[in-house]
């Protein structure tokens, strides 16, 4: 069942257009990776998606539901989910209260509960200032504000970026279990192998344009793709 499509997507900031054009399809409990070169247009197309970019046409469609013109708080309200690259948590707040506010939660107790449960770390910390957490520890606990409100998609930007290589394997470990929970996943991520080694689809972006997509496992041995986008396997 498609959870999230993008149809003839355009859009950007003032009068230039950084997306020329983007139709995707996510469908329930999918991974679709979107990679690129810098400057492509991916970190574009999740503002995009969440309602942050200022200026759009086409649709964005969550289960049916034309959503392009909502904004990005009735987004979330929907079913949207947003995990930025940067300003994630609020780093003056400690743990808990970056969890407590949170808008549209119900039963906010419980799922603050549950989420110390999925990430034990923060329950070790609950009472810390973000600001003093680890980059791992930190981006644990914008997943958990992603969460709170049980989002239909989550829609990450650069996760893995700034992460030491063992946080960056347990921060795909972490993505490929929201989707076997039943959370539908759009990955924006630069490091594309990685991201398609975990990912049901893959698209690739260039010049604000979907160059090429199709099942992940396609696009990883697709030797178009490598030399153009994803570089080959060291030997």
């Amino acid at each position: 069942m498609t959870v999230l499509s993008i149809e003839s997507l355009k859009g950007g900031y003032s009068e230039v257009d950084i997306l020329n054009g983007i139709n995707l399809i996510l469908k329930e409990g999918e991974i679709l990776t979107v990679a690129g070169t810098n400057g492509a247009g991916k970190s574009t197309l999740a503002k995009a998606v969440v309602g942050l970019l200022p200026r759009v046409s086409g649709s964005v469609r969550l289960h049916g539901k034309d959503i392009t013109s909502l904004a990005p708080e009735k987004r979330a309200q929907h079913g949207i989910g947003y995990v930025p690259q940067v300003a994630n948590v609020f780093p003056s707040l400690t743990i808990t209260e970056n969890l407590e506010v949170v808008q549209g939660v119900q039963d906010r107790k419980a799922r603050i509960a549950e989420m110390f449960r999925l990430f034990p770390a923060l329950a070790e910390r609950k009472r810390s200032r973000a600001g003093r957490l680890s980059g791992g520890e930190r981006q644990q606990l914008a997943y958990a504000r992603a969460l709170m409100t049980r989002p239909r998609v989550v829609v990450l930007d650069e996760p893995t970026a700034a992460l030491s290589p063992v946080l960056v394997a347990d921060s795909f470990s972490r993505i490929a279990s929201l989707a076997s929970d039943g959370t539908s996943v759009l990955l924006i991520e630069q490091r594309a192998r990685q991201a398609l080694a975990i990912s049901d689809q893959g698209a690739i972006m260039d010049g604000g344009k979907v160059a090429m997509e199709g099942p992940a496992v396609e696009l990883l041995n697709n030797d178009q793709a490598a030399d153009l986008y994803l570089g080959h396997y060291s030997t």
